[in-house]
């Protein structure tokens, strides 16, 4: 039994009673352990979490009141039925979904305030886990002393070793259904040492615990008199916090936004990522290299003489420099890398796979901008860690990429900071988060690659040929009719002496992407390939015209976003599904229907209609001429 004279519940309240301020000062200036608990499913997370939460004694005052009001109002009294309802209630979340996300719980002790993500153990909720473990300091991973080491243990811990965690904690779970054996306990640390050793994990604690009955969570158990180990609370009181860690790093802030209440004040706002900053010190802004010093620390409550990694500030310079959100300044003479290609880790979060080629949106840091993924190094079979040739990856699927943005971005690796290494990925179309990355290095091309400048721009090579560069864009199912009326439209603009060349879909897969299937995929890259000929002859000053199913809108706003202001006309070639079956002038569609070709565009592989193009043309209503016409008039008019 504890010991009321040293139990840190009875000294907290001690001092509650005797001077409220006093306490509300110790409790504001305690540090905050981020933690989460993950692993299998139905290995005991809510329990342990519930456990947590009663045994501690420290639960905020609304978990507090919302217990004594149930109890109440059930009739009943006690630890066991308080116990009940709260672990009831993490239930009751799951039951509503909200554990398919992420429940996070605040708590606190006598030394420390703790913020914990009870995360799904199911593996389709495996991102979960990975937004949990994100911010995390800490990881508990959980087994059932019955079960042992599953694949979702594994794929767990790969993902904590990944994300940088290096504070773990081996909860064998549910003791008391093995007889609290030490031997059943031993044999599952021995596996997972195994694991842990291939993963590189240099550390772990491992801790025989029942969240149910309360062994060794916040008191030691009698059950387990083998055991001479900290208790599970006793350890995350004590546990290091990535803050102070990142607190001896050199200096990095990534600017949130800029601060301009007035004409005479100009700052510089952000959370510190790293290390620390004083007024005279030396700092860089990346990616544009300028330089100056920092002229004052401003918070809400007033200037600061220093300032450390975890602190929101706002930075003035001593110098006008350019200076903007998505910026990040850096010690002089300690800056970060800037490049536009890097090899990364993703995590792939969603149900369509990952497309080689396709622009998705990267967030890093506070900036975001467009970026390419080829297609995968190989990907990790989470059970033997070994490297599987891939080219794509599918939901939950961890894989090791190049990745290439529009512009230069400052970062350095995920496991050095990251604030500056970590990422997401999200769809162009949907707004969707994709994946999540962690930044390996940069590419060494990219450092040797720079653009050269040219005397004659595609301004004077349009201008020599009398016209303005277009690409103009046929989309639409096959036997629309794009080939057809591309041709007419590019003999008519021919007769005019107007300089064109058209890129048939069917003619480039006889040279350029001969390599390429019709798989998502692929049918992604051979339009990236497309799309970056199109701009080459355009800069050339021609009139390009493109004739290719197309089928996604991504990769069409890809090409639109790669041309000059202007210059791009998407023409949606519209003709029913059943008008095009019928006409089947290659065959194809029969061929579809019967089986024999897969991946076909309006049979098992689906077409984005355009949303808004610049010219529909409707083949049922129109002449392959009469939409020639009305192609080339509004072409000459733009």
């Amino acid at each position: 039994m504890t010991n009321p004279a040293q139990d840190p519940v009875y000294i907290a309240e001690d001092l509650i009673a005797e001077d409220i301020d006093a306490y509300l000062l110790k409790h504001q200036h305690k540090t905050m352990l981020r933690f989460i608990t993950c692993g299998s499913v139905d290995d005991g997370k809510s329990t342990l979490i519930g456990r947590l939460l009663y045994d501690s004694k420290m639960i905020f005052e609304d978990q507090l009141a919302s217990l004594e009001h149930d109890s109440k109002a059930h009739g009943t009294q006690g630890q066991n039925i308080d116990f009940a309802l709260l672990v009831d209630g993490l239930a009751a979340e799951r039951e509503q979904g909200i554990t398919i996300d992420v429940a996070y719980r605040f708590f606190a002790t006598d030394k420390r305030k703790f913020i914990v993500a009870d995360t799904p153990g199911h593996e389709q909720y495996t991102r979960n886990m990975v937004t949990g473990a994100s911010t995390a300091d800490l990881a508990v991973i959980l087994i059932d002393a019955r079960q042992g080491v599953l694949t979702q243990t594994r794929r767990h811990s790969y993902l904590v070793q990944l994300l940088g965690i290096r504070n773990v904690v081996l909860a064998v779970n549910k003791m008391d259904l093995v007889g609290y054996s030490q031997d059943r306990f031993d044999q599952i640390v021995s596996e997972y040492a195994q694991f842990a050793e291939q993963l590189g994990m240099t550390a772990f604690l491992p801790i025989p615990i029942s969240g149910l009955a309360g062994d060794n969570i916040v008191t030691p158990s009698a059950n387990m008199g083998w055991y001479q180990g900290p208790t599970l609370l006793g350890h995350l009181e004590e546990a290091p916090i990535n803050v102070a860690r990142m607190a001896d790093e050199a200096f990095r802030m990534a600017v949130q936004w800029v601060n301009r209440p007035n004409l005479d004040f100009r700052g510089f706002a952000g959370q510190i990522g790293s290390g620390a900053v004083q007024p005279g010190d030396a700092i860089r802004v990346l990616p544009s290299g300028k330089t100056t010093t920092v002229k004052s620390i401003v918070t809400y409550g007033g200037t600061l003489d220093r300032a450390v990694a975890g602190q929101s500030i706002t930075l003035t310079f001593a110098d006008e420099i350019d200076c903007s959100r998505g910026d990040v300044i850096v010690r002089a003479d300690a800056p970060c890398e800037v490049a536009d290609q890097f090899e990364a880790t993703l995590v792939w979060m969603d149900e369509h796979e990952m497309l080689p080629g396709r622009p998705y949106l990267l967030k890093i840091g506070t900036q975001t901008l467009t970026a390419t993924v080829t297609e995968p190094k190989y990907e990790v079979n989470i059970n033997t860690l070994e490297h599987l040739p891939s080219r794509t990856l599918a939901l939950n699927a961890i894989g090791v990429v190049n990745i290439s943005t529009d512009r230069a971005v400052p970062f350095e690796s995920y496991a050095k900071n990251p604030d500056l290494g970590g990422f997401i990925l999200i769809d162009r179309m949907t707004n969707a988060t994709v994946a999540a990355g962690m930044v390996h290095f940069a590419l060494r091309r990219s450092q040797n690659i720079h653009w050269q400048a040219l005397d004659i721009d595609r301004a004077a090579h349009a201008s020599i040929k009398n016209q303005k560069a277009k690409v103009v864009w046929f989309t639409g199912l096959s036997g629309s009719g794009k080939s057809t009326i591309a041709n007419i439209v590019e003999k008519k603009l021919h007769a005019m002496g107007k300089h064109t060349f058209l890129l048939d879909g069917d003619n480039v897969r006889h040279g350029l992407n001969r390599d390429l299937g019709f798989t998502d995929a692929d049918r992604v890259e051979n339009i990236r390939r497309v799309g970056e000929v199109a701009k080459l002859m355009s800069d050339a000053g021609l009139i390009v015209l493109t004739a290719f199913i197309s089928p996604f809108r991504a990769e069409r706003q890809m090409v639109r976003e790669i041309m000059a202001e202007g210059e791009f006309m998407e023409v949606y070639v519209d003709t029913p599904l059943e008008v095009a079956e019928d006409r089947d002038v290659k065959g194809l569609y029969k061929k579809a229907r019967a089986g024999n070709l897969k991946n076909f565009t309006g049979i098992d592989s689906p077409y984005e209609a355009p949303e808004a193009p610049e010219i529909t043309v409707n083949t049922v209503a129109l002449t392959a001429e009469d939409a020639a016409e009305q192609i080339i008039a509004a072409l000459l008019a733009s």
